[in-house]
Order: structure tokens, then sequence, then C-alpha cells
């Protein structure tokens, strides 16, 4: 991700991180910690013993270069950690510590997510590090993590522990942690449907090069569509973040202008942009093959143009990357939608592409997507879903998570019994 100077109070900044790690239940009410370095070396600490979901921005601490704390409350326990890492990589500004239920479930196994299952996480999180065990709190604890970050590790697994991760600023540590934790959560799902396919190093390598650029359109002022659609993508954006059906370095939606008289005019959510923060003025404009002057819109615009090309009826587009249904991406099984006629009404057959037409044959994507097959599994890529507006579409997204984490929870309960070919015979004369 691309980040603007730092304009928030270090106080700010980390109570508002933390609260979006404790919402998302990426920690509890007493675990984890977070800190940022300042630009004359202050470091500035969440404060120990303190209700992580009901933190005050009085609350943080800062500690000078002397060691000397300032502010109400103690520091965490783990800042000897946080100034061994600081001290062991100059290049770093933020940390992220806490125990988010996935990357603990690696830590307690002595394993470290692969990366390599998705670019975006390869090139979020780059080779993860392993620390060994220590005494949370001591200098053993912060020696051994520092050597790892020494050793050019961004991320960290702490063996019975939890993780630690770096960033330049709080901003690409919190992405670099939540992009960490999504890639340990999708591993353990499709653990339980079968063999994962991970990128290949050509295939990563062909992803870090940006994509061929647009040529530009001053788009000149805004109609009502286009103000409309923006507010569409911005808002459905939000609420894809909060139903975690996106990260906030994962995940593209769209909105073709209505009304216009120019069809091949949509708005889509920019590159390098967090999902969550999003206003109405970042969603980029797209005219044919031209983008709007000045922004960078998101690597999947080529894509989602061709599906509107192919099918008019079409009015909006996302990519997503939900953990059940990614799952079921990566480890090359079959979704079966049958399940309840709902997911088979809202998803029909669901289908699956590979991740060579999903990254580079646009017009076949175009082709078995539509209306009639509103979702698809991208492998190594996440998911696809289209409709008629952007709730439908969104609606769609929604079902294909909930139907992928309904078979995947009943495994342990024995073989997954669909409705017969009556049934769905039945459903098709009902709803289509």
């Amino acid at each position: 991700m691309t980040f603007a100077r730092e304009l928030l109070h270090p106080r700010d900044a980390l109570m508002r991180t933390m609260q979006r790690i404790y919402r998302y239940r990426m920690t509890t009410t007493s675990g984890g910690n977070i800190s940022v370095r300042d630009t004359n070396g202050d470091i500035w600490i969440t404060p120990a013993r303190v209700d992580k979901g009901n933190l005050r921005r009085d609350d943080m601490i800062r500690v000078d270069s002397d060691g000397q704390a300032h502010g109400p409350h103690p520091p965490s326990s783990e800042l000897p950690f946080h100034k061994a890492i600081y001290q062991a990589r100059p290049d770093l500004r933020a940390i992220v510590h806490a125990h988010p239920v996935a990357l603990v479930a690696f830590s307690v196994s002595k394993q470290v997510p692969d990366t390599r299952l998705f670019a975006k996480s390869w090139y979020t999180c780059g080779k993860p590090g392993f620390a060994p065990y220590a005494l949370p709190g001591s200098k053993a604890l912060g020696d051994v993590i520092a050597n790892t970050f020494a050793d050019g590790h961004d991320a960290v697994v702490l063996e019975n522990h939890g993780v630690v991760v770096g960033g330049t600023s709080l901003a690409e540590a919190f992405g670099r942690f939540e992009t960490f934790e999504f890639t340990a959560k999708t591993l353990i799902k499709a653990g339980h449907l079968g063999p994962v396919t991970y990128l290949t190093d050509a295939q990563i390598a062909e992803r870090a090069t940006a994509p061929q650029p647009l040529a530009e359109f001053d788009p000149g002022p805004a109609t009502v569509h286009e103000k409309d659609a923006r507010q569409q993508v911005v808002d459905f954006c939000h609420r894809g973040y909060q139903q975690r059906l996106l990260i906030s370095t994962e995940g593209s939606l769209s909105a073709r202008l209505d009304g216009d008289g120019n069809h091949d005019r949509f708005v889509i959510t920019p590159s390098n942009a967090d999902r969550l923060t999003m206003n109405v003025a970042d969603p980029v404009l797209i005219d044919g093959d031209k983008a709007e002057a000045g922004k960078t819109p998101s690597r999947a615009t080529k894509l989602h143009a061709a599906i509107y090309r192919k099918h008019p009826g079409v009015r909006a587009i996302i990519n997503a990357n939900s953990v059940n249904a990614t799952a079921f991406a990566i480890a090359g099984e079959h979704l079966d939608s049958r399940i309840i006629p709902e997911s088979y009404v809202f998803l029909r057959d669901v289908q699956r592409l590979t991740y060579a037409q999903a990254t580079h044959d646009h017009d076949t994507v175009a082709e078995t997507v539509g209306l009639d097959a509103p979702v698809a599994l991208l492998e190594n890529d996440g998911v696809l879903a289209v409709g008629k507006d952007m709730l439908s579409a969104f609606d769609c997204l929604e079902v294909l998570e909930t139907t992928a984490e309904a078979i995947i929870n009943s495994r342990p309960l024995g073989e997954v019994s669909p409705m017969n070919d009556t049934a769905i015979e039945e459903l098709k004369a009902a709803f289509f």
C-alpha cells in the first residue's frame, strides 16, 4: 500500500488502530500492544493493563530517549522487545503485536504461513520469520525477536505466543498484520478441503510488474450519476470490510454509471487504498480505456471493463477476499451451491477460473460470469461477484461466503448431502 504523510498524532493513531484490531477480534481485552517511533526518537506505546476495547487517546504512553515513561499508566510490559526491534531495524517506525487466532494456531504448531498463497500476501508480508519462545516482557524475548527482524523479516511468528509485525508507518504495519492473519485463516480453512495451491516464483515475479497505465482524461464536473456510483462503491467497500469480506489491502469494487449515455463509464476503487477509510473522492472514473487524471485505478480495472463490455446488464462488480470462499479457490475443490435453496437461487452453479485466466484472459472471465452465473472462484486470487446493481452483487458475495463456511463447518460432521435433481428443477421453475 502507498501511504501519505503521517498527520495523526501518535496518541490518536495508536488508539484508532487498536480499536480496529479489537473490533475485528484480532486481539482480546488484555492482549496485544502497538507502538510508533516518532521523528524525534520517542516511542509512543499502548499502556499495560488497560482495556483494549475502551482505550482513550490520553491512555497512550510516551517513552523518551532516556527510557522515561510519560503518561497515566505504565507502558506495555512488552516495551523491551519494541525497543529492541527499533534498534535492530532503524527503518521501522511502527510495530503491531497481538494474538490473532489463526496466527496463534501456527505459533503453537511451530509453523509459519506460506505467504506465496496470494501475490498481495507475498508483497505485503514477505517471507515471515519465526522466533523461539522466551518469557513475555523479558530481555531474552526482545533479543530473539530483534535478531529475527535483523535478518530482514517484517512479520515474525512467536513460538507459543502470537505475532509481531513492523512497518515504515503504523498504517503499513497494520495492513501487514491484517494480511498475515487473513493468509493464515485462509490456509487453515483450506486445510479442511484438500491440497493447497501456491504461486510459483515466476507468477510472483510477474505480479511485481505494474500494469500498463491507462491514458488519462479530465472528467470535468461530476454528474449526479457519477456521484451516485462513487457513493455506492465507498458504502459497499466499507460494508464489505466490516463484514470481513474484504481486508484493508485487498478487494476491488466498481459500479457502472447509469444515465450518462456512455456505457463504457464506471468508477472503481483506487490502487493501494485502505478499504475502510476511503471516501467519495477516492474512486477512479474510467471511460473506455482512459482513467481519471491524477489517480491510479485498481489492477482489476481491465477485467471489470471486459465484463461490462460483454454484459450490458451487469452494473456492479466485486473482487473480494472472503476467507471461506477463498479457501475453496486455493484448495481446488468444487463449491457445490446446492446445499440450501437460497444458495442455489442466488449463486446458480459456482464457476471456477485458473490463476492465468483470472490475471491475463479477461475475455474468458467475461464469458464465464454474468447475471446467470454471478460468482466465480479465482485460483489464488479470491472471488468475483457481479450483479444488476451493487446490492445484488454484494448479496451474492455474502451468500457465497456463508455457503462456503457452512460446507467447511460441516466437514467434521460427515458427508455433505446436497439437494437432489428434483429439488433443483423445482427451484429453477419457481425462481429462474
